[in-house]
């Protein structure tokens, strides 16, 4: 998998918060969004689950993200996907792995699976391999996959779904980015572009997810309900917008859990808020097939 959350001893100082918030959440108040999760189901009978892909550059926190996703709405802390615990600056991630999670009676699980891949990288012969990722969208990669950054898959590799189902074809796209990392190089910025060129081509709708804002900014790691009172996340999400092209209220700013060993009401929130919208948003999709 990518790289983890690691969480320095001292985030680097902040601007000073806005007095009013750019985008209003219900701190804590999460009891509607989770029954709402826990009780999906897909409209179209042909789809037994949204399928959500993500991908993103190396460090991006994209494992830590499925397993925080899987704590909140398990309510407990899980690890369903193996994540790395430093900065490495090379993917985790090799293999094309879907992660489902698990509901309360065994052997059942909730209708929407994640995923992974191995992350972007600058430069070619590096990281994931942008074809492949546009082969997944469509359902064309197998389960198991092993991902080359020199040679994208073809047709007649063992790893290549021919005729794959309304199941194996991607019903949202999740972009994840760190909040913690430094301006991102052209390179991967370019294949970014290129990603959502694919999947709007699809008509695949597309989310990004900002990872480690506690991270970033002192006041956010201070507490966690000046997100949206942030000129640091703010500027963050603007400035993917305008690179990328994602739209702003399609950008959700999320802390990963990971040093934490209970659930927080505040974290929650601001990840069942990404999840709500990815699930939509991936419904939306479904019933289009």
């Amino acid at each position: 998998m990518d790289g983890s959350e690691s969480k320095p001893a001292t985030p680097p100082p902040s601007p000073p918060t806005l007095r009013t918030p750019w985008r209003q959440v219900s701190w804590g108040n999460n009891a509607s969004d989770l029954d709402y999760v826990k009780n999906y189901k897909p409209e179209n009978e042909a789809v037994r689950h949204i399928r959500v892909l993500l991908h993103g550059q190396v460090g991006a926190g994209k494992s830590t993200f499925i397993n925080s996703v899987s704590s909140v709405v398990r309510r407990k802390r899980v690890l369903p996907a193996l994540a790395r615990s430093d900065n490495s600056e090379i993917s985790f991630t090799e293999k094309f792995k879907t992660h489902t999670i698990q509901k309360e009676d065994r052997g059942n699980f909730y209708p929407f699976v994640f995923n992974d891949v191995m992350g972007l990288e600058e430069g070619t012969g590096r990281g994931v391999h942008v074809k492949d990722i546009k082969l997944a969208l469509e359902g064309h990669v197998k389960e198991g996959y092993k991902f080359n950054p020199v040679s994208p898959l073809t047709p007649s590799d063992h790893g290549y779904v021919s005729q794959p189902s309304p199941d194996d074809g991607v019903h949202v796209l999740v972009c994840l980015y760190s909040a913690n990392a430094g301006d991102m190089r052209g390179g991967v910025l370019q294949k970014m572009r290129e990603i959502r060129e694919a999947a709007s081509a699809l008509g695949i709708p597309q989310i990004a997810v900002l990872t480690k804002i506690d991270q970033a900014c002192g006041q956010v790691e201070k507490d966690l309900k000046n997100t949206f009172k942030s000129k640091y996340v703010k500027t963050k999400i603007e400035d993917f917008s305008r690179k990328v092209g994602i739209p702003l209220n399609c950008i959700f700013p999320v802390k990963n859990y990971c040093t934490e060993t209970l659930l927080d009401d505040d974290v929650d929130t601001l990840i069942l808020s990404a999840l709500r919208a990815i699930i939509d948003f991936g419904e939306d999709f479904a019933n289009t097939l």
